[in-house]
C-alpha cells in the first residue's frame, strides 16, 4: 500500500478521499488555488502546495505542475477525485511516464470508455442495446442537424466528452438546432476542453439508472448494483437513492452483466459508472447504454451505504496491484439509501448558481465520511464550514447529505427531519426545495423519471410554507432579543416596555412577498426584565396587529395621501427568546419552536415546518437613497460574458435574449427585463462580472 498520495482535487470530492487515506494511515497531499487558500481540504491534509490562480485551467486542470508537485513531496500516488483531470487520459498516462500511479483506470481505457462516441460504438459491438442517435466523427453543424431531423424530435445533443451534465441540450425543434449546438460546444469546450458532440432521440418518461463497477489488475469485476439518479435539473442530478425502486433481481442482474461487460471489453480497472437510459412502458421497462464514466461519482455514497464497502479504499487497494476484497457473491443490498445534493443556486430563478459566504452553516446531527453498513443513519460529505465561501470558479455544491435506513420510506422521512435541521443563511441554496421534492407524490411514490422536476413544479417553486404571523413575529423576538444584548448595566438603557401614563406601542417596517407590511406590539411584558419576586411570569407577550399595504386609489396625483392599509392579523403573542436565534412562540393555540438569523435586513426563520424569510426594514438606514436606474441590466451571478445577443441600437422586447453569462462552467441566459432600445453595452465577451454589475442599458422611452 501506499505511504502518501496526492489528492488533485479540491471541496467535498479532496476531503472524502482524504478522508479514507487517513483512516488506512496513509498521508495526503492537497493542492489548492488562490480561491482555496483557507478550504477545509487544505486543512484536512497532511501538506497542502500552492497551484495556481483561482480559475480551472490555471490550477487545477495544470497537469504537470500537478505531477511535480506529487514528485517534490515524495508522494507515490496521484488520486484525481471526480473531477477535473479524473477522466483525463493524457493526464493519466503522464503521471505513469513519471513513475507515479494514476489511482484510476488506464489512460487506453478511459479514452475508450470516457468519450460518448467511441464507448457506444464499442458498446454496439458487444450487443448492448443503444438509443437511437449518431456517435460519429462528423462535426459539421448542418450535418448534424440533418442527423438530428432523421432521428425526429425531440433529440439530446451532448458533449462527447465529460459528463456531470455539462455540456447537453434539449431540441425541441430543428430551427432551434444550431443556437443550441453552439451553445452546447462552447459550454463543452470550458469544462473539457473538447466540442465534439453527440446527438441521439430523446427518450419520453425516462429514467436514468447507472451500475457502480469495479475493475482490477487481475481480471476481477464485480457491480454494487445500480442507482436511480432520475431527478434532475439542467441535467444535473438533484437526489440519487440505491436500490433503484421498481427493478426488479432480472432487471438488475441484466444490467449489472451490461456493465461489466462493458468494462471487460477494455480492460477496466478502478472505480468506473455505467449510465443507463431506461424506457418506462405501462408494463416494462427497457434499458439503453448511455455513456461510460471512468471515475467514481459524486453520488458513489448511496452505493457505500447499501454496500458497507468504502469504495475508496477499494480504490487504493485496485491501484497498489491488490485484488478485489470481495465477489460479486460477497456482495449484497442491505436497507435504502438516498443523497440529496445541497447546492448554492435559486431554485426559483431557474437554478441560478450562487455565490458568497456561509453566513450561517448549521448541520443536523450526522457522522462525515463514514461507511457503516449496518446504519450511519445521516451521513454529510462537505469541503466547507462555516465562514466559508462559494466562490464562481468552481461548481456550486455545498454538501451531500445522505440517509441510510431499512426500507425507502423510512429513508425519505429520515432524509425530510435531516434536511429540516439544516440551516444554510447568506446565499440562495436548495435545502427547502429538497424537501418540496421529497413530499411530491411522484417521488414519495415512486413514480419516477428525468421530468420529475417539470411535472411537480406547481409544488415546487415560489413556496411559501410558513404563515405570515409566523414570520412577523419571529422577526421581531429576533429585533427585541438583539437589543437586549447591546444594553450595558446602565438600568434606564433596558427596554422593560414600562409607560408611566401610556401604553407602550412600537411598529415596523416589514416586506414579505414583495408585499410591504406594517406591525404594531402594544402591551408588551418583557419577561427578562420582570421582577421575579413580584411574581412575574416567565413568558414574553405583547398585542399584535399586521396591516398589509394596498394601493392608493388617489386620482389627484397632487394631494398627499397616507398609504392606505388594512389588517390581516391581530392576536396576542406569547414568546420565550433563549437567544437571538432561538424562539417559542405560542400563536393561536399553537406552539411553534423557530430559529432565525439576520442578515442585510433580511430575517432568515426555520421551522420544521419549513423556511422562509421576511425583510425588517430598517427605516433610517434607507434614508436618502436613490432609487435603482429604471431600464438597467444587472448580472444576476458572478462570472464571465460569454457573449452579447444584442447591440447599440437595437430594438428589444421583454423576454428577448441579451446576453450569456458562463458561471460555475454552465451557461445562462440573460434577458430582457422590459422592452426598448439597447442604449450602451458596460463589458465586452471574456469580461468577468460581479453579482449585481450592470451589463447594459436600454432605453424603454425609445421603444
Amino acid at each position: 500500500m501506499f505511504s502518501k498520495i496526492l489528492i488533485a482535487n479540491r471541496g467535498e470530492i479532496a476531503c472524502r478521499v482524504a478522508a479514507t487515506a487517513k483512516r488506512l494511515g496513509i498521508s495526503t497531499v492537497a493542492v489548492y488555488s488562490d480561491a482555496d487558500r483557507e478550504a477545509k481540504h487544505v486543512a484536512v491534509c497532511d501538506e497542502a502546495i500552492y497551484l495556481g490562480g483561482s480559475a480551472p485551467k490555471d490550477s487545477y486542470l495544470k497537469g504537470d505542475a500537478i505531477i511535480a508537485i506529487a514528485k517534490q513531496t515524495g508522494a507515490q500516488a496521484i488520486h484525481p477525485g471526480y473531477g477535473f483531470l479524473s477522466e483525463n487520459a493524457d493526464f493519466a498516462q503522464a503521471c505513469q511516464d513519471a513513475g507515479l500511479v494514476f489511482i484510476g483506470p488506464s489512460a487506453d481505457a478511459i479514452r475508450a470508455m470516457g468519450g460518448k462516441s467511441e464507448s457506444k460504438r464499442l458498446m454496439e459491438s458487444a450487443g448492448v442495446p443503444l438509443i437511437p442517435g449518431y456517435h460519429g466523427d462528423n462535426q459539421d453543424a448542418q450535418f448534424l442537424q440533418q442527423q438530428a431531423d432523421n432521428i425526429g424530435y425531440p433529440v439530446l445533443i451532448k458533449a462527447s466528452a465529460g459528463g456531470g451534465g455539462k455540456g447537453m441540450r434539449i431540441v425541441e425543434k430543428s430551427s432551434d438546432f444550431i443556437d443550441l449546438l453552439d451553445s452546447c460546444r462552447r459550454e463543452a469546450v470550458t469544462s473539457f476542453g473538447n466540442d465534439q458532440v453527440l446527438v441521439e432521440k430523446y427518450a419520453l418518461k425516462p429514467r436514468h439508472i447507472e451500475i457502480q463497477v469495479f475493475g482490477d489488475t487481475h481480471g476481477n469485476y464485480v457491480h454494487l448494483f445500480e442507482r436511480d439518479c432520475s431527478v434532475q435539473r439542467r441535467h444535473q442530478k438533484v437526489l440519487e437513492e440505491a436500490p433503484a425502486p421498481g427493478v426488479d433481481t432480472a432487471m438488475r442482474e441484466a444490467m449489472g452483466t451490461a456493465a461489466i461487460e462493458a468494462a471487460r471489453a477494455v480492460d477496466y480497472v478502478g472505480a468506473g459508472t455505467v449510465e443507463f437510459i431506461v424506457e418506462q412502458r405501462e408494463d416494462s421497462m427497457n434499458f439503453y447504454f448511455m455513456e461510460m464514466n471512468t471515475r467514481l461519482q459524486v453520488e458513489h455514497p448511496v452505493s457505500e451505504a447499501i454496500t458497507g464497502v468504502d469504495l475508496v479504499e477499494w480504490q487504493l487497494l485496485v491501484a497498489a496491484g491488490q485484488p478485489l476484497p470481495k465477489s460479486q457473491d460477497d456482495l449484497t443490498i442491505n436497507g435504502h439509501a438516498i443523497e440529496a445534493r445541497i447546492c448554492a443556486e435559486n431554485p426559483d430563478n431557474n437554478f441560478l448558481p450562487a455565490t458568497g459566504t456561509l453566513f450561517t452553516y448549521q448541520k443536523p446531527e450526522h457522522s462525515p465520511f463514514v461507511i457503516d453498513k449496518n446504519g450511519a443513519d445521516v451521513r454529510i460529505d462537505d469541503g466547507v464550514r462555516e465562514g466559508d465561501v462559494i466562490s464562481p470558479f468552481y461548481d456550486s455544491m455545498i454538501a451531500k447529505l445522505i440517509v441510510h435506513a431499512p426500507t425507502r420510506e423510512q429513508a425519505l422521512a429520515r432524509l425530510d427531519r435531516a434536511l429540516a435541521q439544516t440551516r444554510i443563511v447568506g446565499l440562495p441554496n436548495n435545502v427547502a426545495f429538497l424537501r418540496y421534492i421529497l413530499n411530491t407524490d411522484s417521488f414519495s411514490k415512486a413514480n419516477l423519471d428525468t421530468a420529475l422536476i417539470e411535472r411537480e413544479q406547481d409544488k415546487l417553486f415560489d413556496q411559501h410554507p410558513l404563515e405570515l404571523p409566523t414570520l412577523v413575529v419571529t422577526g421581531i423576538a429576533q429585533q427585541l432579543a438583539s437589543e437586549a444584548t447591546t444594553h450595558g448595566s446602565d438600568p434606564f438603557s433596558k427596554p422593560t416596555g414600562f409607560r408611566a401614563y401610556s401604553d407602550y406601542t412600537r411598529s415596523f417596517s416589514l416586506v414579505y412577498d414583495e408585499q410591504a407590511y406594517s406591525a404594531r406590539i402594544s402591551n408588551w411584558h418583557n419577561a427578562s426584565c420582570a421582577d421575579s419576586k413580584k411574581g412575574g411570569d416567565n413568558l414574553s407577550s405583547f398585542t399584535l396587529v399586521i396591516s398589509k399595504e394596498i394601493a392608493n386609489t388617489q386620482d389627484d396625483s397632487n394631494i398627499n395621501v397616507a398609504a392606505q392599509t388594512e389588517t390581516v392579523y391581530e392576536g396576542q403573542i406569547s414568546y420565550d427568546s433563549s437567544d437571538a436565534h432561538n424562539h417559542t412562540l405560542w400563536l393561536e393555540g399553537a406552539r411553534i419552536s423557530a430559529q432565525s438569523w439576520v442578515n442585510n435586513e433580511t430575517v432568515y426563520v426555520f421551522t420544521d415546518s419549513g423556511r422562509d424569510e421576511i425583510t425588517l426594514v430598517d427605516v433610517m438606514a434607507h434614508v436618502g437613497e436613490d432609487t435603482a436606474a429604471i431600464g438597467s441590466l444587472k448580472s444576476p451571478m458572478p462570472g464571465q460574458v460569454v457573449a452579447f445577443k444584442v447591440a447599440v441600437g437595437d430594438t428589444v422586447k421583454k423576454g428577448e435574449p441579451l446576453a450569456v453569462i458562463e458561471a460555475m462552467k454552465i451557461e445562462h441566459t440573460i434577458t430582457a427585463p422590459t422592452d426598448g432600445v439597447v442604449a450602451e453595452l458596460l463589458f465586452a465577451a471574456g469580461d468577468l462580472v460581479a453579482d449585481g454589475d450592470e451589463l447594459l442599458r436600454i432605453d424603454s422611452e425609445s421603444a
